[in-house]
C-alpha cells in the first residue's frame, strides 16, 4: 500500500489516522457515558481523566491529520457525482474536522474553568489557560455536549454517505479508505 495519497486511494497513513480516530471518538462517547454513570466519584475522576487524555490525543491527530492532508491531494470524488453531494461531501468533511479540533479545545477550558487539571495519560500537565470560573464551565461544558451532538450527526451522516456510494452506487468511496490487498 503506497504512503501517499493518489487519485484512486488514500494512503496508509490517512487511512491510520482516519481509523484511530474514528476508533478514539467512539472510545469517547463511551467513556463520557460511562462517567457520567459511574457509582463512585473517584471513578467518575479516572473515566473523565482517560478521555480527557484521548481527547487531547484526538487534537493531535486531527492535526497531524490536516497537515498530511495539506500536502496530499485528495482522491477525486466519482465522475458522475451531482455537484451538490459534491459540496455536501466537502462541507462534511470540514465539519467534522472542525469539531474534532473544537472538542478536545471546549474540553480542556471547561476543565480550567472548573480547576481540573487535564493531564495526558498521567505523563504531562496542561497549563490552565483560564482561570477558574463557574459560569464560564458550565457554559463551555453545554457547548462541549452541542458539540458532541453535532459530531455524532456528522459522523452518522458521512458513514451513512459511505455506505450508500458503497452498496447503492457501487463506486470506490468507500474502498479508498480502506486497505486492500494486491
Amino acid at each position: 500500500m503506497a504512503i501517499k495519497n493518489s487519485a484512486l486511494a488514500y494512503g496508509w497513513p490517512a487511512q491510520i489516522l482516519h481509523w484511530g480516530v474514528v476508533v478514539l471518538v467512539i472510545t469517547q462517547f463511551v467513556l463520557a457515558n460511562m462517567a457520567e454513570s459511574a457509582d463512585s466519584r473517584m471513578e467518575t475522576f479516572i473515566l473523565f481523566a482517560r478521555h480527557k487524555s484521548i481527547g487531547i490525543t484526538i487534537f493531535a491527530l486531527a492535526i497531524i491529520r490536516l497537515v498530511w492532508r495539506f500536502f496530499n491531494d485528495q482522491p477525486a470524488l466519482p465522475l458522475g457525482m451531482p455537484s451538490w453531494q459534491r459540496n455536501l461531501a466537502k462541507t462534511t468533511h470540514w465539519l467534522l474536522y472542525a469539531l474534532i479540533i473544537l472538542m478536545p479545545i471546549t474540553g480542556v477550558l471547561g476543565s480550567a474553568a472548573n480547576n481540573f487539571p487535564v493531564t495526558w495519560f498521567g505523563i504531562f500537565t496542561l497549563p490552565a489557560f483560564i482561570g477558574p470560573n463557574e459560569a464560564l464551565a458550565e457554559r463551555l461544558h453545554d457547548l462541549h455536549g452541542l458539540l458532541a451532538g453535532c459530531l455524532a450527526l456528522l459522523a452518522a451522516l458521512h458513514l451513512l454517505a459511505a455506505l450508500k456510494h458503497h452498496f447503492f452506487n457501487r463506486d470506490d468511496v468507500l474502498r479508498r479508505m480502506l486497505w486492500k490487498p494486491k
